[in-house]
């Protein structure tokens, strides 16, 4: 399943290539409160098709009619900005009258973008700067932690697998959860020793590592933009990843099972390995938001939403940090 970075990526590629003139958006800043956030991007092809989002819908809109107008058909990059006033913001469905500051390319070079789809596809983070007034993006190479950076005439995004997931366990929630991570831009690579569920992990785009857990979370030197998900439901595998996990700095680990199995795996882990209460308090164990869930993919969903509040700051393992979420909601975003 493709990010929708992606997505917005493959189109502009595919229109190009079939002759179409094509603009690239991207959000560069928001005030206050806003539907997409800053690196959010979207294609329009010269006859208005759209590919990707910077908002509801109604900022889309309006960048559709300028299109056809003729506002894009110069070559070099520049700045739009919706919701300045209040009665701007309530024409573009701007919540709690945020403000969103666009930089559009009316024409990116499609071999430039060719280059960036081959590097995204070899697994690697690219920084892709545009530089107002003047035509082109350049492309260097990005790591892990990089930040989109906007100083009003130079945009750099960043582009690939910018998150990282390890699952122990090529079961059945595994194969799903995989394909939903990947569309949020998560790398995501897959360990179980044992051979009959290895033999059958098919899901394009992920990485396959053979071995034991605990030596699989060494060798990815977990950093804050890595996640852990022990699926397998075996302690014998599960616990030995957790082991590892609990001590790196990744900023999720989880592990299957019931409320009683993982107070009893909290119990072996103080007990019998070294690591202190504050590390085992960091397990996330029912893995996964309690939405009544049963089905592997309603459990793959569970999991991936307790992962994005938890990356988003509005989750920790004890519950909801209310201040965030009672922003979120009293600007229609929750």
């Amino acid at each position: 399943m493709d990010s929708q970075d992606t997505q917005v990526l493959s189109a502009a590629r595919r229109w190009a290539a079939a002759g179409h003139r094509c603009t690239l958006v991207t959000v560069a800043r928001t005030w206050g409160s806003a539907p997409r956030p800053p690196g959010a991007w979207m294609a329009l092809r010269d006859d208005g098709q759209v590919q990707g989002s910077v908002s509801g819908g109604c900022i889309e809109t309006d960048l559709i009619e300028r299109l056809l107008a003729g506002d894009f058909a110069s070559a070099v990059p520049f700045v739009l900005r919706y919701g300045v006033t209040q009665d701007e913001a309530r024409r573009y469905g701007l919540p709690c009258g945020g403000t969103m500051e666009l930089v559009v390319e009316p024409a990116p070079d499609p071999a430039a973008l060719q280059k960036l789809a081959e590097r995204i596809a070899a697994g690697q983070l690219v920084r892709r700067s545009v530089l107002i007034g003047q035509a082109g993006a350049t492309l260097d190479s990005g790591a892990a932690g990089d930040d989109l950076q906007w100083d009003g005439r130079t945009l750099t995004t960043l582009h690939g697998p910018t998150w990282r997931l390890l699952i122990i366990g090529a079961g059945q929630i595994s194969s799903y959860l995989a394909q939903m991570a990947q569309a949020l831009d998560y790398q995501v690579t897959i360990c179980d020793p044992r051979s009959e569920y290895a033999a059958q992990w098919n899901v394009p785009g992920t990485t396959l590592v053979p071995g034991m857990p605990d030596d699989a979370v060494l060798e990815l030197g977990l950093d804050p933009h890595s996640a852990v998900v022990a699926l397998t439901h075996d302690p014998k595998l599960d616990d030995m990843a957790l082991l590892e996990a609990l001590k790196s700095p990744a900023f999720y680990v989880g592990a299957l099972g019931s409320r009683i199995n993982n107070q009893r795996r909290r119990e072996r882990l103080l007990q019998y390995f070294d690591l202190s209460q504050a590390e085992i308090d960091r397990l996330h164990g029912p893995v996964g938001l309690p939405i009544g869930s049963r089905t592997p993919p309603e459990i793959a969903v569970s999991i991936l939403a307790e992962m994005t509040a938890v990356k988003n700051g509005v989750r920790t393992k004890d519950g909801l940090l209310r201040t965030k979420a009672s922003a979120a909601v009293a600007c229609g975003i929750g």
